[in-house]
Formats: C-alpha cells, structure tokens, sequence
C-alpha cells in the first residue's frame, strides 16, 4: 500500500461555469490520492455543474478516506451554494464554520 501524499490545495477560478466544470474535475482528479484544501475565496459566479463536480470530489475523497475541506470561501459561493440546496458546513475548515 503506497503511502499518503501531503495535503494539496486547489485555488478556485473566480468563474466557475459550464466551461470551467471540466477543467476543475481534471484539476480535482489530478489531486485524488492527497488530503485536498479548496481555496473558494475568488469565486463571483457558480453554476450547477461546477457545484456538482465539487460535491462528487468531496464524496470521493470521503471514500479514499482523506479529507476535503473548503478553507476559505467567498460570500458568492456560499450564497450560490444555499440557493441550490448544497450544505457545505461540515466541509467548512473550523475556522471559518458559522
């Protein structure tokens, strides 16, 4: 069994669209193997499919047994994540969790 590599953190583009969404799953299948932190503080616009990518990353880490946390996060995100009924709080770092 191969050892676990050291945390990764992925900074999010400031548009997360429908042309960004497969991008930002090769950036996260790129990363899957190591403890991942999400840097959402840019994020201005994100749509369904981007939020989606995120949300099957976040369970496929939990698979793998390796954590996936959002460390910063913008009001945007946060907001657009709400509108379309994704819960983030347990994926929030502790730090920033309301």
């Amino acid at each position: 069994m191969a050892a676990k590599k050291s945390g990764k953190t992925l900074r999010l583009a400031a548009v997360l669209d429908l042309n960004e969404a497969t991008a930002l799953r090769d950036k996260l299948a790129s990363m899957r193997g190591s403890d991942l932190s999400i840097d959402a503080s840019a994020v201005e616009r994100l749509g369904a499919l981007s939020a989606q990518v995120l949300m099957a990353a976040a369970k496929t880490w939990d698979h793998d047994r390796l954590a996936f946390t959002f460390a910063k996060v913008s009001d945007a995100f946060q907001k657009t994540m709400q509108l379309i009924g994704v819960d983030i709080q347990h994926l929030l770092a502790k730090e920033i969790r309301q």
